[in-house]
């Protein structure tokens, strides 16, 4: 395992700016995720990592040595790192064995023992060695492809969406053994993935990778209670943002007045809550909001409501228990349960009204009494 630290990095293809500074220190042993949508960098991030390409500027150190950097590359054989792609990549006229010890020098790759040592590390049967990739399942095979890129013994390992193609199920099992096995090798580990889900359940820490620079870097629960913009927090799960106003370290919008997250400047803000922080009131309280529901989609251990206020405003998405979902047309109390962020929404730029006119051929003037705009105005 190897300490990873990334530094000022940038990259272009042609005219296309991908990368656009980026700073990323990964600590030794970590599972790390980066997380971002199509488009964004992530694959190649790690090609960079593994030295497929060459960084146009900026630095990559791997276990205290620089890898790539202005005029500098490491070839990809002598960085020892591990690479996981999303297909697994197998190659079909190989048996199991000859796919997990491909990487090894070739004294090494007559031992059967060790192919299959290495099989038994990851949850295969050492009975699998003879067989073919086609004759494992998807989730098999991707722990082939794991048990390939660890047996070198890699100090860093990269996991290019290597769930992606598995079915939901399948998927949540993978990625949760893949997880255990990583942390039992003691390997660092780079997981790039779309999957919000998979990022958060997942990473130690997790950074979102958006227009080719890091939005936000922090432990999963961080990242998703308090996403650093308002874009993020749509990104990062599901969020209703409300408008709002922010005073004396509190938010008032449609849902009542709203204990904050973190400190916010006074003034109009957009006011971010989660579907599952939506609770649903027996009867009226004390700060309770109510509202009549639109919709119910049953999804078994939960369900999500489609909600509109009597206040007015886009209807909500609440989340809640599968046993506890309202009847469609019911007349429901809402509340917040715990604390929210709030984003300070950009001053409006002042109108002014009436203009002095002058005459034709002069530059017209301010009148000496500018408009001042109501509070209502400024919310707008």
């Amino acid at each position: 395992m190897a300490e990873v630290r990334i530094s000022a990095l940038r990259k272009s293809f042609g005219a296309t700016s991908i990368l656009r500074g980026v700073d990323l220190a990964v600590p030794s042993g970590a599972l790390f995720a980066i997380l971002g949508a199509s488009g964004s960098g992530k694959t190649t991030l790690l090609r960079l990592l593994s030295g497929f390409e060459r960084v146009d500027s900026g630095t990559i150190e791997i276990d205290g040595r620089k890898v790539s950097g202005p005029g500098f590359q490491l070839p990809p054989e002598k960085r020892q790192v591990g690479y996981v792609t999303q297909e697994g990549s197998l190659f079909p006229h190989l048996s199991v064995a000859a796919n997990v010890v491909f990487g090894l020098p070739r004294r090494e790759r007559r031992d059967r023992f060790r192919a299959e040592a290495i099989l038994e590390s990851v949850g295969l049967p050492a009975s699998y060695a003879s067989r073919g990739p086609h004759e494992l399942s998807g989730g098999e095979q991707q722990r082939v492809a794991l048990a390939r890129a660890l047996a070198p013994q890699p100090k860093l390992v990269l996991l290019d969406e290597p769930f992606s193609a598995l079915d939901a199920s399948l998927r949540i099992e993978t990625r949760q053994a893949v997880a255990a096995i990583l942390q039992a090798a003691g390997a660092t580990a780079l997981l790039v993935t779309h999957d919000q889900s998979e990022a958060l359940s997942m990473g130690r820490e997790v950074a979102v990778l958006r227009d080719g620079v890091l939005a936000q870097v922090a432990p999963p629960e961080d990242l998703y209670r308090q996403p650093a913009d308002a874009a993020l927090a749509q990104f990062v799960g599901e969020a209703a943002l409300l408008p709002g106003v922010i005073a004396a370290g509190f938010a008032t919008c449609a849902l009542g007045r709203l204990e904050l997250a973190r400190a916010a400047p006074d003034g109009p803000a957009d006011v971010m809550v989660r579907p599952e922080q939506i609770q649903f009131e027996s009867r009226a309280r004390a700060g309770a909001t109510q509202a009549k529901v639109l919709a119910v989609t049953y999804y078994g251990r939960d369900a999500s409501i489609a909600v509109a206020l009597d206040a007015g405003g886009e209807p909500l998405e609440a989340r809640v228990a599968g046993h506890m979902a309202p009847e469609q047309g019911a007349r429901v109390w809402l509340s917040v349960e715990g604390p929210v962020m709030a984003y300070p929404r950009p001053a409006p730029l002042l109108r002014v009204e009436n203009l002095a006119r002058a005459p034709a051929g002069r530059p017209r003037t301010l009148p000496k009494r500018a408009f001042v705009p109501t509070v209502r105005e400024r919310l707008i």
